[in-house]
């Protein structure tokens, strides 16, 4: 006689196995650029703050050059940043980065991308990543950003916005991620 075998979703395993080691501290005294941190919650459809998650994200220096072999621009390369960093939510739900507002891009066809940073999201029950992008909702350059500018809906394109804030001195941009639902974030096929 045969049993079926029982469902099982992924995880939870995120804090224990791949965020142990805070890496979302991207930004040292040296770094050059804009201080800024980002921070939000990943939510679910009803607009619940989910556990568990992992937050990964990889941007362009300030002055928009990635710490990457393949990025031949003639920008400065500054080597005190990686452009790369991974953050675990916390007890309360919340993921944050320290980095530095990033510069802007080359796109295709030689269009310069505004400013953004490229987002995963890994969660338990998810066997596809989720990607995204987070763009500076008080930056000027997104009027012309082809990629931003690629999502018709203005009301799902500014999900994609984070919003800029002040606390303790420092500049905070707030960026939720909702995974479903109304207000459900854009995300990107990879």
């Amino acid at each position: 006689m045969s049993k079926e075998t029982p469902s099982q979703t992924v995880g939870p395993f995120y804090s224990i196995g791949m965020t142990r080691q805070p890496m979302n501290l991207m930004a040292s005294a040296s770094t050059q650029g804009e201080r800024i941190c980002i921070e939000g919650q990943v939510l679910d459809g009803d607009g619940v703050p989910i556990p568990d998650v992992m937050v990964e994200i990889w941007q362009a220096n300030g002055y928009g050059r990635y710490n990457h072999p393949d990025d031949k621009q003639e920008k400065p390369l500054d080597k005190s940043f990686t452009g790369w960093g991974r953050s675990g939510t916390d007890a309360k739900c919340f993921y944050r980065f320290e980095t530095i507002k990033p510069g802007p891009v080359p796109g295709n066809d030689g269009a310069v991308q505004a400013p953004h940073i490229n987002v995963v999201i890994f969660a338990r029950g998810m066997l596809v990543h989720a990607f995204t992008r987070i763009y500076f909702a008080d930056e000027p350059a997104n009027g012309d950003d082809a990629v931003l500018n690629s999502v018709k809906n203005k009301a799902r394109r500014k999900t994609l916005l984070a919003q800029r804030g002040e606390r303790d001195g420092k500049i905070v941009y707030r960026f939720d991620i909702r995974l479903q639902g109304g207000g459900e974030t854009v995300f990107f096929d990879m």
